[in-house]
């Protein structure tokens, strides 16, 4: 008995050693880099705006291209310095995952999340305003969405708006904040665009590497 739990063991850990040599040439987990990142990865949950596990997120990791990791690093470097801490809400997205929201997209009756994530967006729209499209930089694997946290409290910096909130209050630009969050959110941009990132103006939580390495591949592989 005693050796079929050893072979037993043996097996595992070559599986889970076996999964992390599938990535593709260029990709890496972001803990291998980042030992102390904090992930929540929300489509790997329901609390996103569709209300349910998104296809293609099999558990909560952070899987990007060598470039952002590297990037990322040096942010919460800086960060550490603060007793601040980046937490990661989605990276890498499989192209199964936008066509998860292509569908529900299309599924005017399921408005589940609507009062949380898009109370002034009519679900007709959201095509149109460019909320949900057939493609998303994300599953290029340089582009990240995430916030800052107290590394203490793991509680996160006061943005104004919630993550993945469709509305004026989200874009980077939007004025009607306290000091406290106009603070915060020039924090994230500075720190961002100094490490190489670009940011998206209607998203402050959204960021893509500077020459990223797969500028027009679109990858479908799972996160797990």
């Amino acid at each position: 008995m005693k050796y079929k739990v050893i072979i037993s063991l043996v097996v595992l850990v070559g599986l889970a050693f076996a999964q992390k040599q599938t990535l593709p040439e260029g990709f890496v987990y972001g803990n291998s880099v980042i030992p102390d990142i904090d992930v929540e990865l929300r489509y790997y949950s329901t609390n996103n705006f569709v209300g349910d596990t998104i296809t293609g997120y099999h558990t909560n990791i952070l899987i990007v291209t060598k470039p952002t990791a590297d990037a990322l690093k040096k942010v919460q470097d800086e960060l550490a310095q603060q007793n601040l801490c980046l937490r990661i809400y989605d990276a890498y997205r499989p192209q199964r995952a936008v066509n998860h929201f292509i569908s529900w997209a299309k599924d005017l009756e399921d408005t589940r999340q609507k009062a949380s994530f898009y109370p002034n967006v009519k679900k007709k729209h959201l095509f149109r305003d460019g909320y949900i499209a057939s493609r998303s930089g994300h599953s290029r694997g340089s582009t990240v969405d995430l916030t800052i946290i107290d590394a203490n409290t793991l509680e996160p910096l006061d943005m104004g708006s919630p993550y993945d909130f469709f509305g004026e209050p989200s874009w980077v630009a939007y004025q009607n904040l306290s000091d406290i969050q106009k603070k915060n959110r020039q924090l994230l941009q500075q720190v961002m665009q100094k490490h190489g990132f670009r940011n998206y103006p209607q998203e402050w939580w959204h960021f893509t590497l500077r020459g990223e390495p797969f500028p027009k591949t679109y990858f479908d592989f799972v996160i797990e």
